[in-house]
């Protein structure tokens, strides 16, 4: 049993631990502030403007060498939140292995999940449009970091379906 002078501490090292621990858990969640009103889809054309987008590296494709049919393409990415199972629709135009047009639309149903779909959506053209699909890696866009998980998902449908 600990002394009388300890309680206090071990308590507040607990309390702290707790605080911690909750904090940690809300940032699966990309964050709890509400978004103003955003378009539930977006759709831009090579020359967006700038976001605060991560892109990486390429990711395994269907076609390694990069090539890819010409034409339109659309796949369904699904994501787990908080919340629950969660997604993102994404539809891409290419032209010579590069996305020229890109629509993203939130299929969210949770209220938290519609607000970070819609940051994510008015973000991530700048990060597409106009860069080779074996470049895309999307990392976190306009402080949402798990519908990324969904877009990332439904790009890597639509590199199996274009592949030559």
């Amino acid at each position: 049993m600990p002394s009388t002078r300890l309680r206090p501490i071990i308590a507040g090292a607990a309390a702290t631990a707790i605080a911690v621990t909750v904090a940690g858990c809300g940032s699966d969640d990309e964050s709890t502030d509400s978004a103003a009103t955003q378009p539930s889809a977006a759709t831009t054309d090579a020359g967006a403007a700038a976001s605060d987008a991560t892109t990486t590296g390429a990711a395994d494709g269907a076609a390694a060498d990069g090539a890819y049919r010409d034409g339109d393409y659309s796949a369904d990415g699904s994501y787990q939140s908080p919340g629950g199972t969660e997604s993102v629709g994404v539809a891409l135009t290419l032209k010579d292995g590069t996305v020229t047009k890109l629509t993203v639309t939130s299929k969210a149903k949770h209220p938290n999940s519609k607000n970070f779909q819609a940051k994510f959506i008015s973000g991530i053209d700048a990060e597409v449009v106009g860069k080779p699909i074996d470049d895309l890696q999307v990392d976190k866009v306009a402080g949402s970091s798990l519908t990324s998980g969904g877009f990332n998902q439904a790009v890597e449908k639509i590199r199996s379906e274009a592949g030559a």
